[in-house]
């Protein structure tokens, strides 16, 4: 099957079940919904990392006992994801995101009363659990209000809010925190999130689940290698970007002889760079899913072995870190990738896209920081994401050179019954 053929498979079973045609105005009034949903994810998720010391001075803790909440979170999205999506497998999409964004909310606002450490790192994981499953079923909405060739984009509007949120929300939120109290980040965030609630509510139309939908049906998707490839192309491939993040302040000054007071100007290159691959990422993957998907494996290498090459440049290093967020273009290609090659297991999916990138979250930042403590210093981060996005290629190669397979196959088959 060629990708049109896919495309035009996968835009049939997206389209949702009892929902009339959207006006153009409301299919972006439900985008823009579904968008403050990821601004609000995205600035829970991001800003905690500039009020870690803050927040262990608030709880009695170290700064690195203080990092636990981080993994806690990113531990929810990992397990929340396909539980949630089996789960709800029976459940309308549009009454799923309210449910899932209402927990966010309630997650958000126990983490700002949280009366102790212990009570800190639950409420994280509980607010980790709504994210990938969120994501995943607003990236189906969005995607199903779309023609088929512009359905990346209609996917990217809705992840704009998550990237424009590391170039807004994140640096508010860590202003706020820094004269408020780390508490109010997260009273913050549980507004947002009360307000997406409203705005799902008016916004996104009411549909009703399809015909033999149920978790055995969505539990398909574990079955497909295609799946299963695109998968591991987030989760290693995607690595890179981590590993040279979670370490890039440490860089800026020890590699670069930048000041501490640089590090926000950074925050706001890589933030610029996401948004800007988000947008652009979406527009090419339209155009060509499969070469935007190798074409940005191929710049992510490239990128990542220039900043080792040459972090003690300030200037270079600028430039890299932005390059680097420009890499989040794979982002929606491979959440569409995923609608296209999961037959009806959509939802469950579309959720575990978002579990793979908080697997690449852990193993970037575990490898990356693997090789500062070998020794290697902060720069040797980007030869660790180098050598991530290689992988991420090696895996991509395996998917394409097993989906030219399938289609040979099956006319070898055709010739010999005839």
């Amino acid at each position: 099957m060629d990708e049109a053929s896919i495309v035009a498979s996968s835009s049939a079973r997206l389209a949702p079940a009892g929902v009339p045609p959207l006006s153009r105005r409301a299919a972006g009034l439900t985008e823009f919904a579904l968008a403050i949903g990821g601004f609000a994810i995205g600035t829970g998720e991001f800003a905690i990392m500039g009020l870690l010391p803050d927040v262990a001075e608030g709880l009695g803790v170290s700064t690195p006992e203080a990092g636990h909440v981080i993994s806690a979170y990113a531990l929810g999205v990992v397990v929340g994801a396909p539980v949630i999506a089996l789960a709800a497998a029976k459940m309308a999409k549009r009454q799923l995101l309210l449910i899932l964004m209402a927990i966010f909310a309630l997650g958000n606002l126990a983490s700002t009363f949280a009366p102790s450490y212990g009570s800190f790192v639950v409420f994280r994981f509980l607010s980790g659990l709504p994210h990938g499953a969120y994501f995943g079923v607003a990236a189906l909405v969005a995607a199903s209000m779309a023609a088929p060739n512009k359905r990346t984009q209609a996917v990217g509007r809705v992840m704009l809010g998550l990237t424009v949120a590391t170039l807004i929300g994140t640096p508010f939120a860590t202003w706020l925190g820094q004269l408020a109290g780390w508490r109010s980040l997260f009273a913050t965030v549980g507004a947002i999130a009360a307000l997406t609630v409203l705005l799902v509510a008016i916004f996104v139309p009411q549909d009703r689940v399809r015909d033999g939908a149920g978790a055995m049906r969505e539990l398909g998707a574990f079955a497909r290698s295609q799946v299963w490839f695109t998968l591991g192309i987030g989760a290693v491939g995607f690595g890179g970007m981590f590993a040279v993040f979670s370490y890039i302040a440490s860089t800026a000054v020890a590699v670069a002889g930048l000041s501490e007071s640089s590090v926000p100007l950074i925050m706001v290159a890589f933030g610029a760079g996401m948004v800007l691959g988000n947008i652009a990422g979406a527009w090419l993957a339209d155009r060509s899913l499969m070469g935007t998907i190798g074409g940005m494996l191929v710049f992510n290498v490239v990128v990542l072995t220039v900043f080792a090459l040459f972090a003690s440049s300030p200037v270079v290093l600028f430039l890299c870190v932005f390059l680097i967020g420009c890499g989040v273009a794979v982002g929606p290609a491979l959440q569409t990738r995923l609608m296209d090659v999961a037959g009806d297991a959509q939802t469950l999916a579309a959720a575990l896209n978002h579990s793979a990138f908080n697997v690449a979250n852990a193993l970037g930042a575990w490898l990356g920081g693997a090789a500062i403590a070998a020794g290697y210093g902060f720069a040797s981060t980007g030869w660790v994401g180098a050598v991530l996005g290689l992988g991420g290629l090696g895996i991509f190669a395996l998917s394409a050179s097993a989906e030219r397979a399938r289609p040979a196959a099956a006319l070898r088959e055709a010739d010999a019954c005839a």
